[in-house]
């Protein structure tokens, strides 16, 4: 699913969460040099909440040439230059862009270039102020995370203020900071920024009717910048005293619904005291977006929230009081501001031996735990719950990462591995390709979190803040796709836990030829070449091969390889299809138009349609050209790179015949002999370029098709167009000039058979019967000529008078060619083949005698170029005689081919049956010809070829993953399949599906030996049981992500919905949502392979944990009532033998100087220090760190996820208790990790699955 950034290297964004805290940027250091436009933005950001958001706004100085430019008028031609050069400039870290509504920012184009679309045209004045309020909420909060240009633009400052300056001032102004994140630390837009709500803890409910305050800051800005933000949104609300800033589980209920005061009755058992490391930046923090904060202003009587660490409370009012605090706290009363109170800290507890330790940048998300001591007796409860069933809270839109974790940390034999510490021994941080062993460790502490069943939900910060620095398509709060992370996550591990510490260089074989033991050789040569550079836990459990074969169409080389797979991507058998339909013109005029219904596939190209109707209409399929029309124009070049389903319903298709090739094929490539395709477009009286009113088309445009001869003879083309123009009027006739018939042209010419007896010179006559006789020849008498004739003439006329009168027949007229002066021809030039999107707008036509001028020198002397257009100007009553009452454009014969009725039927029985995953499986082992885009080079023919292209299994893995690709997407449509998939629980054999079998099976029937070419174990069969399904609700852009999985130790399954999991059946894991099927292989053998072992040697010699006298020196004081830490032995499942026990090591984490210690238990219900401990020695408080969960729990202390509530957990060791002696030793003062003064742990997320 993609859900999809833009790939530009600018914008691309990855995630370094050991980047050491960015300055704080601040609004009121805004450089620009418009102040009105910086005033505005503070007023607007105070009105959203946002008024404390870190934004420089690093705009250069205007000259005064900028000035000018910006105030003078500038055309929409050179407005566009002038933004678009702006936006071109790279991103810089610290400066401000601007999101734009992509619907606005199209708008502003089409009214720069005078373009007019389906939507019609638009002009400046009609534009207005940048208009976002598609993007935003009624509070101007954004909806949802915005995509680059299928949403939003991202512009820079000075090209906004431009706009602003233009069209006037934005209603939703949407700024938003460029930061740098990731190990590359590659700078990119943080297009959501953290947003916090704030509230004010009272005494009592009362009368104030406000709404909680919001706070939007970068993930770049430190605990520091947010506490004071916090203090300084509520100044108009709250005291000046001193405060406290406590934080709100996130999973409370109700919290929604509060308003901005909150009394300490509702909070005051649902909060943490917030005492975060000040140096910290938030995303270091693991604060999220939409963390709820509580401000505590100190009352008259002391404290309002309680401090159940103290006696008595008026020992906490003694200690807290405004007198006591007054000499620490400057006029301003606030406890927290960087003038005062972190200065206060830095002077109370200033020490050389942390000084160093203080300022040292945290590069590293993960680093062993060492174990501190601490005053506080924690009043702990040991609740246990079933190993495997801790849920995963919903930090933002995660539920795809919670749903792909679950389903991973199922897998038992993957568990083993990391809970006996195997992985700690295979970590292989030196890989160039790995992401130095941070991914394995984080998932071994997650996964020991997971299975210590000390609580019932968890929030996996600490994995996603690794996950998002080596992944930072991951990072941020939009919704991402499971298949995407565990496919990044696998190879991650893969690479972190390749035992190959040093690649070497393998050839991959090639295919030689030959029968079914040379297709073995190159098998297992192929896979031992690979596992020469690829050797881990990954492989040995999830890795498969699959065998490649290609043939060439034109010599038939067969080549063949073997490449290994991690996931099995099955495509559904089911066509999504389109109907849709097309009007076709045939070249000859004769032939009537016909509009034809088609029905395709929504991902086939308009490549298919022609061949589609090339098949049906008897014509070449290299001479049809498809266009789409809107407007009386084309308005879209329909080539092979437009997908037939990307159109939509209110789209007119018309494919048009030509005497030869169309030229639309994305192969071709322009010869100088080639003909000229020019678009004809008719047009009403043309008015000059840049005078007031619109140039308008009218009627059908069509194509003429001109060879290198008629492209050079202007009346040759203006014939052409006429001879095409026939088609579509009922005067057809009138377009040509006629000669009449004279009566000789109706006279029919009678053959007379001539008698061979007869001389040749001699007299015939042809009697009535038509045979010729000779005659005498006879001369009249000689006599008065004037008598003669007299007596002839009356002769004549006697006999005419004594006739029939006789009608004489003229012949059919004749067409002496067509008429002059109906249109004029015009010729544009044009950027676009076919005349795509043409508009006359502000373009003038170019002269023929400019053209005829330009050609003198050519050879041939073509007058066109290749994207000309031609616009045949119609004066009114030509128009009106011709078209009005005569066009012929709207009248069309149906014609619908039987192949298209097949199709139908046959689609409607597929409807009936249900799909299965066989069906699936027989779909990618189905043989296919590759795309013009996916050419293979044929060694033999040497050239690129579309071979026909086939997959199979060749071996399977243990473990093996199902995707169902329900996803599909193209250049502008994203679909999802929701088809049920029919799919076995138990029993899925892939035994006839695998190659190696088969072959191996034909082989031992010819008597080979097997074992000699490495095929072992064939005779039981590869029979597979389901144990995970990560399913997806929901459409495209959004939707939820859940698992089924079952538990290999209570042989339960479980259903798992972000932080919630309740018990299910197997049955209920094969619904239509189904997406990713995890499969165990049912064998006799052990699981795994060379991982097997190492886990087998794990359990029988477990490592040696810390001394009895270590743990005295470093544990945390136990309790009178409750016995010392044991090891946790971890239950192992019911078909493992019981004689093996699986006990987890002390420490799961990576190596390093505190390998073998075990981390302190969390502490519950510690109390906060109050006002004085605050204050005491904060900068203990701010040098320890920790950054991963303990993995190891106590099970007579609470684990990180227990508490009184069901949903409540702890974050890990960031929320623990520490000591807040000033006294204590620096060595234990500045240790590795931090225990903070909160007495209660973290909540569970609990986001509404809506955001999903």
């Amino acid at each position: 699913m993609d859900s999809q950034p833009s790939s530009s290297s600018k914008r691309s964004i990855s995630v370094d969460p050991s980047q050491e805290s960015q300055p704080s940027y601040d609004l009121a250091s805004l450089s620009v040099s418009d102040a009105t436009l910086a005033a505005d933005i503070d007023a607007y950001m105070a009105d959203q909440g946002e008024a404390s958001i870190p934004a420089t706004l690093d705009v250069p100085t205007q000259s005064a040439q900028d000035n000018d430019i910006a105030t003078s008028g500038l055309s929409g031609e050179q407005k566009l230059e002038l933004i678009d050069s702006h936006c071109k400039v790279p991103m810089v870290p610290g400066t401000t862009w601007y999101l734009v509504s992509r619907r606005w920012y199209k708008r502003w184009r089409k009214a720069c270039t005078g373009e007019v679309d389906k939507e019609g045209g638009v002009t400046e004045a009609e534009l207005g102020p940048v208009d976002n309020s598609v993007l935003v909420d009624a509070a101007g909060i954004l909806v949802s995370p915005p995509v680059e240009r299928v949403d939003v633009e991202y512009i820079p400052a000075q090209a906004w203020s431009y706009f602003e300056d233009w069209y006037g001032k934005a209603q939703w102004p949407l700024p938003r900071r460029v930061i740098t994140r990731g190990i590359m630390n590659e700078p990119g837009l943080e297009v959501m920024p953290p947003r916090f709500k704030v509230h004010i803890v009272t005494q009592a409910s009362t009368n104030r009717d406000l709404a909680p305050v919001n706070v939007v800051l970068s993930t770049k800005d430190t605990v520091s910048t947010l506490i004071d933000s916090l203090v300084d949104a509520l100044q108009q609300y709250g005291s000046r005293h001193p405060t406290r800033i406590w934080k709100l589980h996130t999973d409370t209920e109700g919290a929604d619904q509060w308003s901005l005061d909150v009394p300490v009755a509702d909070v005051k058992d649902k909060v943490d005291f917030f005492n975060e490391n000040p140096r910290k930046t938030l995303e270091d923090a693991l604060l999220e977006s939409g963390d709820v904060f509580i401000v505590e202003y100190l009352a008259g009587s002391g404290p309002i929230m309680p401090n159940p660490d103290r006696d008595s409370q008026a020992e906490v009012s003694g200690a807290s009081t405004p007198q006591s605090t007054a000499s620490a706290t400057p006029a301003s009363g606030r406890l927290f501001g960087p003038s005062n109170f972190f200065d206060q800290m830095q002077t109370q507890s200033r020490q050389p031996s942390t000084s160093t330790d203080l300022v040292k940048a945290d590069n590293s998300v993960l680093r062993p735990a060492a174990l501190i001591k601490s005053n506080f007796v924690p009043r702990a409860r040991s609740v246990k719950h079933e190993p495997g069933t801790l849920g995963l809270s919903n930090m933002g839109n995660t539920c795809f990462m919670n749903s792909a974790i679950q389903c991973l940390a199922h897998t038992q034999e993957l568990m083993d591995y990391f809970l006996l510490g195997v992985f700690e021994e295979e970590l292989n941080p030196e890989n160039p390709l790995g992401m130095q062993g941070a991914i394995a460790q984080a998932f071994g502490s997650l996964s020991s979190k997971i299975w210590d069943g000390s609580g019932t939900s968890y929030s996996p910060r600490d994995f996603k803040a690794v996950l998002q620095r080596f992944a930072p398509q991951f990072g941020g709060y939009q919704q991402h796709d499971s298949q995407e992370l565990v496919a990044f996550l696998l190879d991650g591990l893969h690479e972190d836990l390749n035992r190959v510490k040093k690649k070497p260089y393998v050839e991959k074989p090639d295919w030689e030829g030959g029968g079914d033991k040379e297709l073995v050789a190159l098998a297992r040569e192929s896979w031992e070449g690979y596992m020469k550079r690829n050797d881990s836990v990954i492989v040995d459990l999830f890795q498969g091969q699959y065998q490649s074969t290609l043939v060439c169409p034109e010599c038939e080389k067969v080549s063949i390889t073997f490449d290994p797979f991690m996931y099995l991507t099955l495509p559904l058998p089911i066509k999504k299809t389109w109907t849709h339909d097309v009007y076709y013109v045939p070249w000859d005029a004769d032939k009537p138009h016909v509009k034809v219904s088609v029905e395709l596939n929504r991902d086939a190209s308009f490549k298919e349609v022609r061949q589609t109707l090339g098949r049906w209409m008897d014509a070449n399929p290299e001479h049809l050209l498809t266009l789409e029309i809107f407007s009386n124009r084309f308005y879209k070049d329909l080539n092979d790179h437009v997908t037939w389903g990307e159109m939509t319903d209110n789209d007119v298709f018309v494919c048009y015949e030509l005497p030869g090739p169309s030229l639309q094929s994305r192969s071709h490539k322009r010869q100088e002999d080639d003909p000229y395709v020019i678009p004809v477009f008719l047009s009403d009286a043309i008015r000059p370029a840049r005078t007031f009113g619109n140039n308008s088309f009218f009627g059908y445009p069509f194509i003429i098709w001109l060879d290198q001869k008629d492209a050079c003879d202007e009346e040759a083309m203006y014939n052409l167009i006429l001879s095409r123009l026939e088609r579509w009027t009922g005067n057809a006739r009138e377009l040509s000039r006629w000669e009449a018939g004279s009566p000789t042209d109706s006279l029919e010419e009678v053959p007379i058979p001539l008698s061979s007896d007869a001389p040749a010179d001699s007299t015939v006559e042809i009697n009535e019967n038509g045979d010729v006789i000779p005659v005498e020849d006879s001369y009249p008498e000689e006599g008065d000529i004037v008598d003669q004739k007299d007596t002839v003439i009356r002769e004549s006329q006697d006999e005419v008078l004594d006739e029939e009168p006789v009608e004489l027949k003229f012949g059919s007229p004749r067409k002496l060619g067509f008429k002059k002066d109906i249109f004029q021809l015009h010729i544009y030039t044009h950027e676009k083949p076919y005349g795509e999107n043409f508009s006359l707008g502000l373009k003038s036509g170019v002269s023929w005698e400019t053209r005829r001028e330009e050609a003198k020198d050519q050879d041939p002397p073509v007058l066109v170029r290749p994207n000309d257009v031609f616009v045949c100007e119609f004066d009114s009553h030509m128009k009106e005689f011709y078209f009005l009452e005569h066009k012929q454009w709207d009248k069309w014969d149906e014609f619908e081919h039987p192949e298209l009725k097949a199709n139908r039927e046959a689609a409607r029985s597929a409807k009936k049956r249900s799909i299965s995953l066989q069906d699936c499986l027989d779909e990618f082992t189905k043989e296919e010809q590759l795309g013009e885009d996916d050419l293979w080079y044929c060694p033999r023919c040497k050239k690129h070829q579309q071979a026909t292209k086939r997959f199979d299994l060749w071996k399977v893995p243990d473990v093996l993953v199902v995707h169902l690709k329900r996803f599909s997407s193209s250049r502008t449509l994203r679909d999802k399949i929701d088809a049920f998939v029919d799919f076995p629980v138990e029993g899925l054999d892939l035994t006839p599906m695998v190659g190696e079998r088969r072959v191996a099976t034909r082989l031992a029937e010819e008597g080979v030996d097997i074992q000699s070419l490495g095929l072992e174990d064939t005779d039981e069969p590869l029979m597979y049981d389901l144990y995970a399904v990560d399913e997806h609700l929901g459409g495209l852009g959004g939707g939820h992500y859940r698992a089924f999985a079952h538990n290999h130790v209570t042989d339960k399954w479980y259903h798992f919905d972000d932080s919630h999991v309740s018990p299910s059946s197997a049955n209920y894991a094969v619904n239509s949502n189904a997406y990713l099927l995890f499969y165990k292989r049912r064998t006799t053998r052990p699981l795994g392979g060379k991982s097997h072992e190492k886990i087998e040697a794990a359990r029988q010699h477990p490592k040696a944990t810390t001394s009895d006298a270590a743990m005295e020196d470093t544990q945390l004081p136990t309790p009178p009532s409750e016995p010392m830490r044991p090891l946790i032995s971890l239950p192992r499942s019911h078909h493992d033998d019981a004689d093996v026990g699986w006990s987890t090591p002390p420490d799961t984490r990576s190596s390093s100087a505190s390998r073998g210690s075990s981390s302190p238990p969390p502490l519950d219900d510690v109390d906060p220090p109050s006002f004085d401990d605050s204050a005491l020695d904060p900068l203990i408080l701010a040098t320890h760190r920790f950054d991963m969960p303990d993995p190891l729990p106590s099970p007579s202390l609470p684990s990180p996820s227990s508490s009184n509530e069901a949903e409540m957990d702890s974050d890990g060791p960031d929320d623990r208790a520490s000591n807040s002696n000033p006294n204590s030793p620096p060595s234990q003062r500045a240790g590795l990790w931090s225990v903070r003064p909160g007495p209660h742990p973290r909540r569970v997320p609990d986001l509404d699955d809506e955001m999903d």
